[in-house]
């Protein structure tokens, strides 16, 4: 029988921390999880491989007993269909049981890495080697953290093959392991990020976080033609919306670019761990503000972001940001020394006429003057901004900073901007504050009706919003509940009278008792 969901997701967990033990001393933090989750990816990418294959050739077909000679006449075929190659030898099964064996003690770490260079060059002048090349390059088998000595490092590695390969994620790729694969991702992603300190928070986006802001986004659609994030990370986002409405109701696919090296390595293995083919997603590696990767792509129809926070970039130091499209209609550049509304502007200027952006935003962006201030002018005077939501504190990894989500729209229906105080809707977990369903909904549901709620929601015209400095700060306009103990100025007066006179008489009694003592 099947393991349920959970059942999976407590066996990986448990075999997570296992693996953490084994290797405690040696690899740590980031490198442990970059070995756990390459480990995982070459898990995934073989038995995918493998399952499908069989499926194809029926009739109790086993690709992985194949001889590599017979496994190389499908090459080429199985490229243009999977986006890569593995030979039976080289698939991970086969190279965890000669591994167990004892037939690698000595050359195991040299026998991932051809392994892995393999993987990548099978997809060498194809339309997936962009999303293949590198996927690895964080594996390193040669790698001091795992031994000093190749006989430790190749120890080290058959654990890590043994471990992941003991998981029982299912007699089968298709009972339910994606998730399981997805989750075991996520788990790691949160080991690491709460002991990252300022720059977890950077390229992972908590899950309630992520739920709410493509929710928004979508704005009740069951379908999008493109969702895309300039800043992914580690793809957190973009694939909320496929676990939302389905990976093929995402037409046209996922686009993401990502500054950091690691991290957009990251991001294309957790594509491929969440089953999606090489050709529905598109990740970019640079630096957004200054190279966009994505000019023939745009417009999207969706877009979420969790942009780094006040970040510096080139700003009014390059001549050219003024006059590049994206920019230029603000006619003012954010400054150098924080970037928050150059994201903002950039996807603004890639949003559809009918699309909807999602973005995390730093509280100073509301309400700090100078060219931030000129640059909120032009967004509302234009009507693009929806929605403005004022989050708990302490959502995200690394800061306990209350963020805020604004909302762009280029055809909104009315001149008025929505303001939602959601500061107080929150569960307590451990260190950090949730999102429960019931905050996300009740948020989602007020954003959508459009509705003023005392004390949570309040309708802003735009034209008081630009005679208050642009100032988009949502405790300017939600007026905050008094819940301090009202009192009854009346019956307060009554009772000290009776206070002062039960006083006075007992001063009369005692001034009568002292005279008496005296006589």
């Amino acid at each position: 029988m099947p393991l349920t969901q959970d059942a999976q997701r407590t066996e990986l967990h448990k075999t997570i921390w296992s693996i953490a033990d084994d290797l405690r001393g040696s690899v740590d933090g980031w490198d442990f999880k970059q070995y756990v989750i390459g480990t995982l990816f070459y898990r995934f990418i073989s038995e995918n491989l493998t399952d499908y294959l069989n499926e194809q050739e029926g009739d109790g077909f086993d690709y992985a007993t194949l001889p590599d000679e017979e496994a190389e006449n499908g090459r080429e075929e199985t490229v243009n269909e999977r986006g890569l190659f593995i030979l039976p030898s080289e698939l991970f099964a086969n190279v965890r049981r000669d591994a167990l064996a004892g037939k690698h003690d000595e050359d195991l770490n040299e026998v991932l890495e051809r392994v892995f260079k393999n993987i990548e060059a099978s997809a060498a002048g194809t339309d997936s080697e962009d999303d293949l090349k590198g996927l690895f390059a964080d594996f390193d088998v040669n790698s001091a953290k795992l031994g000093n000595t190749v006989l430790e490092r190749n120890k080290k590695l058959k654990i890590l093959l043994d471990k992941i390969g003991s998981m029982d994620l299912g007699s089968r790729y298709q009972d339910n392991r994606i998730d399981a694969f997805g989750d075991a991702y996520e788990f790691l992603m949160n080991m690491y990020a709460s002991n990252a300190g300022k720059s977890g928070g950077e390229f992972f986006t908590p899950q309630y976080v992520s739920t709410l802001l493509t929710k928004i986004a979508l704005a009740g659609r069951t379908s999008v033609n493109k969702v895309y994030d300039p800043c992914c990370g580690s793809g957190s986002l973009l694939l909320n919306t496929a676990k939302q409405i389905g990976a093929a109701n995402v037409r046209e696919g996922f686009f993401g670019q990502e500054i950091n090296l690691t991290t957009y390595n990251l991001c294309r293995i957790n594509m491929f761990l969440h089953d999606m083919n090489f050709d529905h997603f598109s990740i970019k590696l640079g630096d957004t503000l200054k190279d966009p990767r994505h000019w023939d792509d745009e417009p999207f129809e969706m877009i979420v972001s969790n942009p780094p926070y006040s970040i510096k970039w080139e700003g009014k130091n390059n001549p050219l940001n003024i006059n590049d499209p994206r920019f230029s209609p603000a006619g003012v550049l954010a400054p150098a020394s924080k970037a928050d509304l150059a994201f903002t502007m950039h996807m603004l200027s890639w949003l559809s006429a009918d699309g909807t952006a999602a973005i995390v935003e730093f509280p100073g962006v509301l309400y700090r003057g100078g060219a931030e201030g000129k640059i909120r002018t032009y967004l509302v005077q234009n009507n693009f901004v929806d929605t403005v939501i004022q989050l708990p504190p302490n959502l995200f990894y690394g800061t306990t900073i209350a963020t805020c989500i604004i909302v762009l729209k280029k055809s909104k229906k009315t001149s008025d901007v929505l303001f939602i105080d959601a500061s107080k809707e929150f569960v307590h977990v451990g260190n950090l504050n949730n999102l429960s369903d019931e905050n996300i909904e009740r948020i989602y549901r007020t954003h959508m009706d459009r509705e003023e709620v005392q004390y949570f929601s309040k309708l802003v015209s735009n034209d008081d919003i630009v005679t208050n400095d642009a100032n988009l700060s949502v405790s300017s306009y939600v007026e905050q509940e008094d819940t301090r103990e009202k009192i009854d100025i009346k019956e307060l007066s009554a009772q000290i009278e009776q206070i002062v006179a039960r006083e006075d008489k007992l001063r009369r009694a005692i001034d009568a008792i002292v005279a008496d003592l005296e006589a």
